[in-house]
């Protein structure tokens, strides 16, 4: 019998009510992002960055300081951690849930020791040291993310066959290795990978078959904002550009079940779950 996903995430300081879909708010501490890459890359505008997302409703800030889109080289974990770490210092005094998009144990263990709550990791904590990391913290969040092949290759030979089944395999074996280590299943999301990986067709699904995902018994998280496979079928080329498809698929994936959100566009894509919810609290009036 497959178990509902948690209603409740722990993450640090926070234990984050998923009875309704929370926004997590991008904040790009890189010169090199997708969409975005250089507007939030000093420390200063990173800042500002954060309190705008707040101001707009997101729930959590997910700051991360190594660009993952397809062919972005790796960042040497010097420059990440000096790009990351002063942001972490001022921004756990929001007193909002931090997540940190990193796969490098080593920033992990350091974002942690400065009070960050949630490790979001599109190598699902498969980097020598990384569950060790997380499994060494009483409390943090983690997000486990499905990542077919690497940053680098991920795009030049996608996942063939049956997209769903596969995320569904990988998840098991990650969380299984991860509670191996005594981590609580309610500190536990997981992500199937926008884009990392597949094809547009295999994108979107799991996007068609996403309840399907929430057979592996986590929260799940989603992040459609401005990917590559939004502007494919909508034709719209520059990523910043991808507003309101964007929007659409967040809203499309919240409706499936995701828990969170991963967005750029923090106030049009709370604006668009307030017209949703509305929608959901009239389905049982007549």
């Amino acid at each position: 019998m497959t178990m509902a996903p948690a209603a409740v995430w722990q993450a640090g300081r926070f234990a984050i009510d998923l009875a309704q879909p929370r926004v997590m708010g991008i904040v790009n501490v890189t010169p090199d992002s997708f969409s975005d890459g250089g507007a939030h890359a000093s420390t200063e505008a990173a800042l500002r960055h954060c309190e705008q997302l707040l101001k707009e409703g997101a729930d959590i800030l997910d700051i991360g300081g190594e660009s993952t889109r397809p062919g972005s080289p790796a960042v040497p974990l010097d420059a990440e951690l000096a790009r990351v770490l002063p942001v972490v210092r001022e921004a756990v005094k929001l007193d909002v849930p931090l997540s940190i998009d990193t796969y490098k144990p080593e920033v992990m263990c350091a974002v942690l020791e400065l009070g960050a709550d949630i490790v979001n990791d599109v190598w699902a904590l498969r980097r020598p040291g990384a569950r060790e990391a997380v499994a060494a913290h009483p409390s943090c969040g983690v997000c486990l993310m499905h990542m077919h092949r690497d940053p680098q290759t991920m795009q030049t030979a996608p996942m063939q066959g049956d997209v769903v089944p596969q995320v569904l395999s990988f998840w098991a074996e990650q969380v299984a290795q991860l509670r191996a280590l005594k981590v609580d299943a309610s500190r536990i999301t997981l992500d199937p990978g926008i884009g990392f990986g597949k094809t547009v067709a295999q994108n979107f699904a799991l996007l068609a078959r996403q309840r399907e995902l929430l057979e592996a018994g986590c929260p799940l998280l989603l992040g459609w904002s401005r990917k590559s496979s939004i502007g494919t079928v909508s034709g719209i080329p520059a990523a910043a550009e991808r507003l309101v498809p964007s929007v659409t698929a967040a809203v499309l994936a919240v409706d499936r079940g995701a828990a969170i959100v991963r967005v750029h566009d923090v106030r049009d894509t709370v604006a668009a779950i307030a017209v949703w919810r509305a929608m959901k609290a009239e389905e049982t009036h007549p």
